[in-house]
């Protein structure tokens, strides 16, 4: 310890040697030490390498310690299987006990039955969902931590559903482009009938065997995953189990990414028939690097010109002309029976010419417009989608009205964000939400109207009122751009429906990817400043017992540090972050926004520990993530919020 004129100070020593070897340790251990295999993983499944051990890898401690931690951070967590057992089940168990049960299960895997369920589908249908139980979960989730890189080298570049990093404003923008850039102008839609109920189990392993995941004990444990029996009570407790033969249920773990193995062998039977051909002539790249030079040759052909977008079950066929489009139709349709079993509806799978009708593709609808010369893709909010929301929202004003707390004001403001942060990619997002907010408004005013303060104001003489209301900041930053008086409710406003103007959906660029050190690179360049559903998450889970202001303050925090730990700079983990008082509460100081910042919890334990072994404990863990040219102003931010709350300074000498 050595003692400094302005306070006293912790005097850990660190050389330089003992901080890199921090640093080496960490990023060695990066996702339990599981990042080096599943890298490995990708590149040699990329090279055609057939995997017949992959158990070993499964049932390591330090795979079933990242599927734990997986399952934790899920919230689907806390939904109870047929036993009855949650996430904190698993919580209570120590480290040791909860490994070696996972492996001893994996040795004889024998799944318990699968709680069904129903949930509103959007045409009022129910939609069956398959809860595995707790154990069962975290099983699957080790498996899929391993298949997923594999699959991932194999599959498709115009497949985006239930894909890392890939969502449906990828798979717009592919649509889009067929249609604006590649004159693609008629569309191909095919409705696969039941297929998460249909997929054939024999199939569906011989289509893995075919990726190369050959190990044997591996596809003994999926069959049995398959094969769970299914337990369902009806509305008079009485249950009963069926055991299925074929199908993927929609809730498990593994379910997205077995679907994507079926369907994979789609995306490359018809890519392969045009974009993908192999020709016996080598054209050359256009500046672009695009193929347009051996399109032009290949349409001297008889072959069809296609292009193909999907997400989940839902795809399109873009091609430019009608003839093109009826011969893909009849193709397709005839090869998902005779390959993979699956039938289609004939009523919802159609051709349109998207210069008379339009097309509905992830709850938008499109169509072209003509604009000069050219004929550009106009997009809305299908009639169902805005339905849907209309529903959803006076749902959740009527909840609010009976219970009147800033938790329901909150996820009234989560669902309108979270509609916006969507709907925006639709080029006239603007009028179908004004329309929504004329549709509510008036319901809205009815159930909230309170005396308003107000002042008397002169305008050209004649007096006036002008209505104050609260414009939090986290209103002003997504909002107060718009000309909208909100509702006020418990002193905070509610988001304005029709306070939305349209973005551009951004392309995906095929690079990216989890497994490869390029492809992470790419993610963290192309990282949005905040991400929209920690943003909701944000919303819809406020600190108990704090003040409203502290609670908005948190929200607008998050944006204006971009997501990031205020000390640190890395990305913060909404469920891992805690709200720091730079002036402590006993010292006086307030929920106001200036005098809080968001730090990660390691951080923010960093700040207020006194003990010295609890300092070098959390000094353990969080130098090794400063960039060294950071690492002394890091400590000297750092001491100054130390002192702040009252604690001594820390010294480290690097020598």
């Amino acid at each position: 310890m050595t003692n400094s004129n302005k306070s006293k100070k912790l005097d850990l020593d660190f050389n330089e040697k003992d901080v890199l070897k921090i640093k080496r340790k960490i990023r060695a251990t990066e996702y339990y030490g599981m990042q080096e295999t599943f890298d490995k993983l990708y590149a040699q499944s990329g090279n055609g390498k057939k995997f017949n051990n992959l158990m070993d890898i499964i049932s390591s401690r330090e795979n079933i310690l990242l599927a734990y931690r997986s399952i934790k951070a899920n919230t689907g967590g806390t939904t109870a299987g047929t036993d009855g057992r949650t996430i904190d089940y698993l919580k209570e168990m120590e480290t040791e006990e909860l490994v070696n049960r996972t492996k001893r299960m994996l040795e004889n895997y024998q799944p318990k039955s699968v709680r069904r369920v129903h949930i509103p589908k959007a045409n009022g249908k129910l939609r069956p969902l398959g809860i595995p139980c707790i154990q069962d979960r975290l099983v699957q989730q080790c498996i899929k931590q391993v298949l997923e890189p594999i699959c991932e080298a194999k599959f498709n570049k115009h497949s985006y559903g239930f894909r890392p990093n890939r969502r449906a404003e990828h798979a717009i923008v592919d649509f889009m482009g067929n249609a604006n850039l590649g004159k693609n102008h008629y569309v191909v839609d095919v409705d696969i009938k039941g297929f998460f109920d249909n997929v054939n189990h024999e199939k569906l392993i011989k289509q893995m065997w075919s990726l190369g995941i050959q190990d044997k004990n591996l596809i003994e444990v999926i069959k049995k995953c398959l094969k769970a029996p299914i337990s369902e009570t009806d509305k008079q407790n009485n249950t009963t189990i069926t055991y299925p033969t074929s199908g993927t249920p929609q809730g498990g773990i593994l379910s997205p990414l077995l679907s994507n193995i079926v369907l994979n062998e789609l995306d490359w039977w018809i890519t392969n028939q045009w974009e993908n051909i192999t020709t016996k002539r080598n054209y050359k790249l256009s500046p672009t690097g695009g193929q347009s030079n051996k399109f032009r040759a290949l349409r001297n052909t008889g072959l069809k010109e296609g292009y193909l977008v999907r997400y989940a079950d839902d795809f399109k066929i873009c091609c430019k002309t009608k003839d093109e489009a009826t011969r893909w139709y009849h193709a397709v349709t005839q090869w998902l029976k005779e390959r993979l079993g699956l039938d289609y509806a004939p009523d919802k799978s159609k051709i349109t010419d998207l210069k008379v009708g339009s097309s509905e593709f992830l709850g938008l609808r499109f169509k072209l417009k003509q604009k000069g010369n050219k004929w550009v893709i106009n997009s809305w909010m299908t009639a169902k989608a805005k339905d849907n929301m209309i529903k959803d929202l006076k749902d959740q004003i009527k909840t609010l009205q009976r219970n009147t707390t800033i938790k329901n004001v909150n996820l009234l403001n989560s669902k309108i964000l979270g509609r916006h942060e969507y709907y925006k990619m639709a080029t006239h997002v603007n009028l179908d939400m004004t329309d929504i907010h004329f549709k509510l408004s008036k319901m809205l005013y009815n159930r909230f109207k309170t005396k308003k303060k107000h002042t008397k104001k002169k305008i050209n003489g004649r007096k006036v009122k002008k209505y104050e209301y609260v414009a939090n900041e986290t209103y002003k930053k997504l909002y107060g751009q718009y000309n909208y008086k909100p509702t006020v409710v418990c002193k905070m406003p509610i988001f304005p429906i029709g306070g939305i103007t349209h973005k551009n959906p951004m392309g995906f660029q095929n690079e990216i990817t989890p497994y490869s050190e390029r492809g992470r690179e790419l993610i963290h360049k192309n990282l949005e400043c905040v991400n929209p559903n920690d943003l909701r998450y944000i919303i819809e889970h406020p600190i108990d017992k704090m003040s409203a202001e502290y609670n908005d303050n948190r929200i607008s925090l998050f944006s204006a540090q971009w997501g990031a730990c205020a000390l640190t700079g890395h990305p913060l983990d909404v469920t891992d972050m805690e709200c720091h008082h730079k002036t402590p509460r006993h010292l006086g100081g307030t929920d106001i926004f200036a005098n809080l910042m968001l730090v990660s919890k390691d951080v923010h334990k960093l700040i207020h520990a006194t003990k010295i072994e609890t300092i070098d404990k959390y000094l353990n863990k969080i130098l090794p993530l400063i960039e060294e040219s950071r690492f002394r102003s890091f400590i000297k931010r750092l001491n100054k919020y130390r002192e702040n709350v009252g604690n001594n300074s820390i010294v480290i000498n690097i020598n």
